[in-house]
């Protein structure tokens, strides 16, 4: 935090315009040193950069913010360069000469709003989420969590707990005096039934991950069911071998697809056989078991019923419909790989699939290192409700609290900076 960064926050030369960021305790005297008299803060102004032999690096734009209200809660200054690789390598190693300045590392500018109070940690994740968006949904997603929506949940929940604590507290410190309300431990107790179960009924909104990583669609069926060329069908390009050989697909096969702003990843996998005295085949099988076991929904190959371990994520299908002599199913979907019959329809039952496996954008949206927090928080608070012991409640409503804080970044935050900055690219 005593050095000062710089890093280019603008895309890779060469663009239109790269922007420079410095920020720290010296951002001010290099950005002076680079273009003379600075601006006024938060206005823009052409200057000529140089450098410290004189010579003219580039006619840029010159932006000077003063900390504390900056982006990082620190003296920054934005150049507005042209876009090319020269320039901005120029201004770059000038920068990198100055004593006291060096490089930024990935999502230290971030990492510094953080440490400054400018966001908080699940701010900070949002931000993490949103570079990596890849769908309009987690694109959404990500803009709702970088705008606080899970730090103000916290908060209020935060907010409730102290004040539990504080009537705990204060019959601990200060029961004997009269002007102290005693006996109200039945009380806390319901308070703390309640607010477990409003965390409970947040913790039954699916995962945000489901968002950013794809809803997980396995293929499965015995061999030469047709989920090779389904698969090719579905994903629309060539990424399993179609052969009418049964067992050509050997071992699980991924490919990603969007649609209508939600990501799947589909799998293609060996055909699932009772037995078999091929080694490797054996190992596809077992692949093809785990991979079942793992999605979140199965289409299902197979003429015969769906497997019972399956069978609330299981989509059952008659494969191969363009065939003559398939089955008359009613209840099943009729799907060809080749011809594409039945595809949209597929599509169609997967969709609501996944909106049923995937939140909703309307509301605070929880990753898994915030849901096990709340999972400890709702824990604790159940076994504090039946605290006799004022003071074992007391320290349960304590660890309840600690939880919680954990989540904005409150406490313990070094333990997990490096894994959520790790995401960042250099200039953020």
């Amino acid at each position: 935090m005593s050095d000062t960064i710089f890093a280019l926050s603008s895309g890779a030369a060469p663009a239109g315009i790269g922007v420079v960021r410095i920020s720290g305790p010296r951002a001010l005297r290099a950005a002076e040193a680079l273009s003379g008299r600075l601006p006024e803060a938060r206005k823009a102004a052409l200057r000529t950069l140089r450098s410290g032999e004189g010579d003219v690096l580039d006619r840029a734009l010159v932006l000077r913010f003063d900390g504390p209200q900056t982006a990082t809660g620190e003296d920054l200054v934005e150049l507005h360069l042209h876009g090319g690789r020269a320039v901005v390598a120029a201004v770059e190693a000038e920068l990198g000469a100055m004593d006291g300045l060096r490089r930024a590392e990935p999502g230290e500018f971030t990492r510094r709003a953080l440490l400054n109070g400018r966001i908080d940690l699940t701010e900070a994740e949002g931000l993490a989420d949103l570079l990596e968006a890849e769908t309009e949904t987690a694109r959404r997603a990500a803009i709702e969590t970088s705008g606080g929506s899970v730090r103000r949940l916290t908060e209020g929940w935060t907010s409730e707990l102290v004040g539990l604590s504080a009537q705990v507290e204060a019959e601990l410190d200060h029961g004997d005096e009269e002007d102290v309300a005693t006996g109200k431990g039945d009380e806390v107790a319901a308070q703390c039934v309640l607010l477990a179960d409003t965390i409970a009924a947040a913790l039954n909104v699916p995962e945000v991950e489901r968002i950013r990583d794809g809803v997980q669609v396995v293929l499965a069926g015995p061999p030469n069911a047709g989920k090779s060329t389904l698969l090719n069908r579905m994903v629309e390009r060539e990424v399993a071998i179609v052969s009418p050989i049964a067992g050509t697909t050997r071992d699980r096969i991924e490919a990603a697809v969007q649609r209508e702003g939600i990501a799947f990843v589909f799998s293609d996998t060996a055909g699932i056989a009772d037995a078999t005295d091929d080694p490797i085949e054996t190992i596809g099988i077992e692949r093809a078991r785990e991979a079942v076991a793992s999605a979140d929904i199965v289409i299902w190959m197979d003429d015969a019923d769906v497997p019972q371990e399956i069978f609330e994520k299981g989509l059952a299908v008659v494969a191969r419909c363009d065939v003559a002599d398939r089955p008359e199913m009613p209840e099943r979907l009729r799907v060809s790989g080749v011809t594409g019959e039945g595809v949209a329809e597929l599509w169609q039952a997967l969709g609501e699939r996944a909106k049923t496996l995937t939140p909703r954008l309307d509301g605070p949206l929880l990753n898994r290192r915030q849901r096990a927090l709340l999972r400890k928080a709702e824990g604790t608070l159940r076994s504090a409700s039946s605290a006799v012991d004022p003071l074992l409640l007391a320290e349960e409503l304590r660890v309840a609290r600690q939880a919680l804080d954990r989540i904005t970044g409150r406490a313990d935050i070094e333990a997990v900076l490096d894994g959520v900055f790790s995401r960042f690219c250099i200039g953020k």
